[in-house]
């Protein structure tokens, strides 16, 4: 009845803001339940019990999330950092339901293709949807490079607002073969590529081709996930930064993101800016953004805000 009472206090919320399931239903402490993460995929559940006491109480989890929002599949992923750090082994695992094959998501007019199963954390990151949303607005008309695209979060987007061609650059084989079948479901494919390897290795082999766009996005992992990485982390920040600014077209747009929990939005502003300058490139800063409403933060705890987004247009 206590996870219930929270359970049924978080998807209220969320209903209220979307017309569809499929969002971040439980954000650990914000929604009053620690080191839990619960991401809804309509009639399935991905949940991350990342704190002791939620593995041994996994099973009234599950139970009071089928009761409240009537899932029928929840999956286990057990899979993470937390975890390790909690003693707990990595496992990911289908505690009731079952799923064939990846998950058609709606999003911002996109389709995306969620492998709640196999895929990286939850299969799909819900947290970006306002930040892609923006970046939409950009790419009307546009050339787009997506890179560290993971299943095609911008670049898909950037199609659903209109751009002419989008590109994705991922490490993830796997990652960009979803994104690809999110664009054909689209009706896109024509307009959609990919290409797989290190992104720091094809910024730099497109700048040597003479590549451009008008919209570029780089939404990379965590590089500081932890203060002891931080320096090291505001350092790559400022490489992509440095890289990804000479790919844009003049009067193109940059989108660069951070996911580290060490790295504020004053430091990772100013190594972002630092980069466009390296490059020879003069910017305007014209929205900063965050992780959308389904995941809420603690305003006393800073460090839930995790998640950034900064959009300059270069001369």
């Amino acid at each position: 009845d206590w996870i219930a009472a929270r359970l049924t206090k978080a998807l209220a919320m969320r209903e209220t803001l979307y017309d569809a399931p499929f969002y971040r239903l439980v954000h650990a402490e914000a929604d009053g339940l620690p080191g839990v993460i619960i991401d809804r995929f309509g009639d399935t559940a991905v949940v991350q019990p990342n704190a002791a006491w939620s593995e041994t109480a996994i099973e009234a989890i599950v139970a009071a999330l089928k009761a409240v929002t009537g899932v029928t599949t929840v999956i286990k992923n057990g899979s993470g950092r937390a975890r390790t750090l909690e003693g707990l082994p990595e496992e990911t695992s289908v505690l009731c339901g079952g799923v064939e094959a990846p998950i058609a998501v709606p999003m911002n007019g996109a389709i995306y293709m969620a492998d709640v199963v196999g895929g990286q954390k939850t299969g799909l990151f819900f947290d970006q949807r306002p930040n892609h949303a923006f970046a939409a607005k950009l790419a009307k008309g546009a050339r787009v490079l997506d890179v560290f695209s993971h299943v095609g979060g911008f670049g898909l987007a950037a199609l659903a607002g209109g751009a002419a061609h989008a590109t994705a650059v991922d490490g993830s084989a796997p990652a960009l073969d979803l994104a690809t079948q999110g664009a054909a479901a689209m009706g896109r494919s024509e307009d959609f590529a990919t290409r797989q390897g290190d992104a720091f290795a094809v910024m730099e082999a497109m700048a040597e081709e003479g590549a451009q766009f008008d919209v570029v996005v780089c939404d990379p992992p965590a590089f500081a996930p932890a203060k002891p990485a931080l320096q090291a982390g505001l350092r790559a920040y400022e490489r992509v930064a440095r890289l990804a600014a000479a790919l844009v077209a003049p009067g193109g747009y940059l989108v660069l993101c951070s996911c580290s929990h060490a790295a504020d939005l004053s430091s990772f502003r100013n190594s972002s800016a630092r980069g466009i300058g390296r490059a020879g490139r003069r910017s305007q800063l014209i929205y900063t953004g965050q992780a959308g409403p389904d995941h809420p933060m603690l305003p006393q705890l800073a460090e839930s805000g995790y998640l950034k987004a900064l959009a300059f247009r270069l001369d």
